[in-house]
């Protein structure tokens, strides 16, 4: 613990002095949970008005986390067998119509991604690999589930049922949801939760299939070899479908034991038999986002360990928004921050919160630190290098034009790129623009050619203007030649 202590004694003094500035890249991201509707929605919709009571919902909340310059959500997408998109293979959720099968009237997924994208945001499909469901939900479900569906791919376990990872023909089954998701709809990632054996899983029954399947390998070394496979096939099918589409998964927050805590508990790989190391290693990952719900020396240190066994993947660490509840852990807002210091400053690559509501809700006032401490500036999205590191032409020279109490600032995508582009604006109040600084940006993550500025109507300054373009590999082009204007008082 010593070293943590003088890293926060570090941090103070910097922050006292102003030296601790917003990083340009970062991932700021939320897990928006549509399981019982517990982020959204908060009530099926089962008229028209119901439908758009829906929609504003959604609308309203991803308002607030633009506003707090949060650039990812990690939206549920399959529950416990059960969608929220269109699906020829497992029934839409009843979360949103009240009625498993039903759509609400409208494709929530398409809708978000839709919404995500407006206000600069990346939408990735936050998808549970194995469970699917209590006893209850698969009567419910009735022959729509996968339980009636496929039985052989089932079993029930502490009062549960799960898709069984040992049986070849899951793996079979999970890709093809995978391909109607990746192929029908416009995700910028995919993130598997759950892609683990389920909790007391020494009982898991599954030693028939073992004896089956496992041949003379060990149990264990089985059980993780079993999820492995599914991993890498999914990652290639990805990769050969739609290459820029991130394939991420939520780990347990402590990957093993360690050295520095040998008595970690809970691990991804001693007990639920999940090695993303070795997904990392084989590179068959674009980001770790752990679930690290976790104080002080069972936080730390497992930032390190991910960190050291990424591979030059992006690790993201899960951070326990919820805990600061007085029914949960009564954590305090410096709890959290001090986490998001310290992965700041180990290689992490940003933070996700569980859950959205508990950010949203500004709970302990972490919304108001994050919006005007912690993200006060836009941050960009990691290059994705691995995947892609052409660097796109840049935007021509930025036009500026004033209507009533609005700059209209418009530039012209390159016409030597055929592909979809993102665009960041930087700016300056003097002559130059300093494109390496979070403090210069605008705007990123922009998918049209323009973008409003709203102005006081007295307003009276000189503004400098720039733009780049990125691919959906984050990769950003050179920026474009600088455009100054001066805002008059009298210019209309």
């Amino acid at each position: 613990m010593r070293k943590y202590c003088l890293l926060f004694l570090v941090f103070f003094l910097l922050q006292a002095i102003g030296a601790v500035e917003s990083p340009k890249h970062e991932i700021r991201a939320v897990w928006l949970t549509t399981i019982y509707g517990l982020d959204w929605p908060k009530k099926p919709a089962t008229t028209e008005a119901g439908r758009k009571a829906q929609q504003q919902e959604l609308c309203s909340m991803l308002d607030k986390l633009a506003d707090a310059n949060f650039n990812t959500v990690f939206l549920q997408v399959r529950l416990r067998g059960d969608v929220i998109y269109r699906s020829a293979i497992e029934p839409a959720s009843k979360t949103f119509s009240g009625k498993y099968g039903t759509m609400p009237g409208y494709d929530p997924l398409a809708f978000a991604i839709e919404e995500c994208h407006k206000r600069g945001m990346e939408c990735h499909a936050w998808f549970v690999t194995f469970p699917v469901g209590t006893d209850k939900a698969v009567k419910e479900q009735g022959k729509l589930s996968v339980v009636k569906r496929k039985p052989k791919l089932c079993k029930r376990h502490n009062g549960e049922w799960y898709l069984d990872p040992g049986v070849p023909e899951t793996a079979d089954y999970i890709l093809s949801l995978v391909k109607e998701l990746v192929n029908g709809y416009d995700i910028d990632g995919i993130q598997f939760d759950y892609i683990r054996y389920p909790e007391q899983a020494k009982t898991f029954p599954d030693k028939a299939v073992h004896q089956k399947y496992g041949k003379s390998t060990r149990l264990a070394d089985w059980r993780r070899e079993n999820i492995n496979k599914m991993v890498y096939r999914i990652y290639d099918w990805v990769k050969l479908a739609k290459p820029w589409v991130q394939v991420s998964s939520s780990p347990l927050g402590k990957y093993n034991r360690i050295e520095r805590v040998p008595n970690a508990g809970w691990t991804a790989y001693e007990s639920v038999f999940q090695d993303p190391k070795m997904w990392m290693e084989k590179g068959k990952q674009d980001m770790i986002v752990p679930m690290m719900y976790y104080l002080h020396d069972n936080f730390f240190p497992f930032v390190d360990n991910w960190v050291e066994n990424c591979n030059g993947r992006l690790v993201v660490p899960g951070l326990g928004a919820y805990r600061m509840d007085k029914s949960e852990a009564d954590w305090t807002v410096n709890d959290i921050t001090d986490q998001i210091d310290y992965s700041r400053y180990y290689g992490g690559a940003g933070a996700t919160f569980f859950r959205c509501e508990n950010v949203l809700d500004n709970t302990k006032g972490l919304y108001n630190e994050l919006k005007d401490n912690y993200y006060k500036y836009p941050a960009q999205l990691f290059p994705l290098t691995w995947l892609n590191d052409r660097v796109p032409v840049a935007p021509g020279e930025i036009r500026v034009d004033r209507e009533g109490d609005e700059l209209i600032l418009s530039w012209q995508k390159p016409s030597e790129e055929k592909e979809d582009l993102t665009y960041t604006v930087y700016y300056s109040l003097t002559d130059s623009i300093d494109t390496a600084s979070a403090k210069c940006m605008l705007a990123t993550g922009i998918r049209d050619t323009v973008l409003y500025l709203p102005v006081g109507p007295n307003e009276e300054r000189g503004y400098s203007f720039s733009v780049s373009a990125s691919t959906r590999y984050h990769i950003e082009s050179l920026p474009s030649p600088e455009t100054y204007y001066y805002l008059s008082r009298f210019t209309k």
